[in-house]
């Protein structure tokens, strides 16, 4: 496997950071990979900005701040502003369609997704806005298995949400499927 180093990008709330957890750990738990993850975000708890980086490798890792990614995540307008020019040449920029307005041909394939419109649509539930997200990434960058994801979820969310979480991975791994090359 090539080294991919991701960033994810938005908003206190959004669960990125989360996702970015969950992508490590299905790598490393679940499918014998190295990663690691770091994260910043705003001081404001909900709303600031945040990002996460990721990077999954078969080999060793020895820096763990994502400089150019292979995959970036703009979750929020401000994250697109911010961050769209960091992405590496030839990489992957995934963007949701509700909050970010592509504005800049970058020398990445570009996707416009409507993830948080399909989650509201399907789902119901903005909750899992992330888990859909991490979905249609996964599908399109075969980094880790869907059930690898499924197993650290089960870990990590209530009973009574996992449910809703399972569906929003499977839709999500459809949408992605959809655009995968």
């Amino acid at each position: 496997m090539e080294r991919c180093r991701l960033v994810f990008s938005g908003s206190g709330g959004q669960g990125i950071i989360t996702a970015a957890v969950i992508l490590a750990e299905a790598a490393v738990l679940h499918d014998d990979l190295t990663a690691v993850q770091a994260q910043a975000y705003g001081p404001e708890a909900r709303g600031g900005a945040s990002r996460s980086d990721v990077i999954i490798s078969d080999s060793d890792i020895y820096f763990p701040k994502v400089i150019q990614p292979n995959v970036l995540v703009c979750l929020t307008q401000e994250s697109y502003n911010k961050f769209y020019t960091i992405i590496r040449p030839g990489g992957l920029l995934i963007t949701d369609t509700r909050y970010v307005k592509t504005w800049e041909k970058v020398d990445a394939r570009q996707l416009e997704l409507p993830m948080y419109l399909t989650v509201m649509e399907k789902i119901g539930k903005p909750i899992v806005f992330n888990i859909f997200m991490l979905g249609a990434l996964i599908s399109m960058t075969n980094l880790v298995r869907p059930e690898s994801i499924m197993k650290v979820l089960e870990t990590r969310i209530p009973p009574n949400f996992l449910e809703m979480n399972r569906k929003a991975l499977l839709m999500g791994t459809e949408l992605g499927a959809k655009y995968s090359q």
